[in-house]
């Protein structure tokens, strides 16, 4: 079972590891920093080294409990010392959409009542799509306004473990059409934006609001009866 170092610190961006095992292209380290893709959120990049080797990290695949890491070049034998380190510009724009589309799903949900059909993060925008009957630009703009007073508030972003019967417990915990998490999923990681959003997830975020920028919803689609999709992107709060 790898250690994931990511699920309590998203600010490490680099770390020591042990090779638990090779298949294939790919190794398992008993540890790392690396996230794999998952729940519309991007997967890392970056470089593994070891001795007087490196190699490129080229992909990252969740295996039950374990992470394989994909090399572009030499693997390391069972049991080497590696050091991990992450392309930090990638994962850092990573963690401020992730975070602003937790926002964004909140303001839709408090407004309209809107729950979450599907999200993606990019590294220099994010959508998210909603059960919505109608978006029309009044709506647009208080969802943006709410976001932005929220970023803007400075608002720590925590996270901490509970057994799932007692996550369950949280009102609207879960705001996505079907469910994500299953029935195996005995430990739920919650992530809390203070006073405002309390979500089960999985992925990295920022530590404060602030550290998002402005968030501006450039593009809005019709992707069907009951589903609009919210496309922004995030900006200094100086932009013009």
């Amino acid at each position: 079972m790898t250690e994931l170092l990511y699920m309590r610190d998203s600010y490490v961006r680099d770390f020591d590891a042990l090779v638990d095992r090779i298949e294939g292209d790919g190794i398992v380290l008993d540890r790392t920093a690396f996230y794999p893709r998952g729940g519309g959120q991007p997967g890392d990049r970056g470089t593994l080294m070891w001795d007087s080797e490196e190699s490129l990290i080229l992909g990252l695949r969740k295996m039950g409990a374990d992470v394989m890491h994909l090399l572009g070049g030499e693997l390391p034998d069972e049991g080497t010392k590696v050091r991990g380190v992450i392309e930090w510009e990638r994962r850092y724009a990573s963690m401020r959409y992730h975070t602003a589309l937790h926002i964004l799903s909140k303001a839709v949900f408090d407004l309209f009542g809107g729950l979450v059909t599907g999200s993606r993060v990019y590294l220099d925008r994010a959508r998210m799509d909603f059960d919505l009957d109608t978006l029309d630009q009044d709506r647009v703009q208080r969802i943006e306004e709410v976001a932005n007073r929220v970023i803007w508030e400075g608002r720590e972003v925590s996270f901490r473990f509970l057994p799932r019967e007692e996550a369950l417990q949280i009102p609207d915990l879960i705001r996505t059409r079907v469910s994500l998490l299953p029935p195996t999923i005995r430990t739920i990681r919650i992530v809390e934006i203070a006073g405002f959003d309390v979500q089960a997830d999985g992925g990295t975020h920022v530590e404060n609001t602030k550290e998002v920028g402005r968030t501006r919803i450039v593009k809005t689609i019709n992707k069907g009866r009951l589903n609009r999709r919210i496309e922004i992107v995030l900006e200094p709060w100086d932009a013009v």
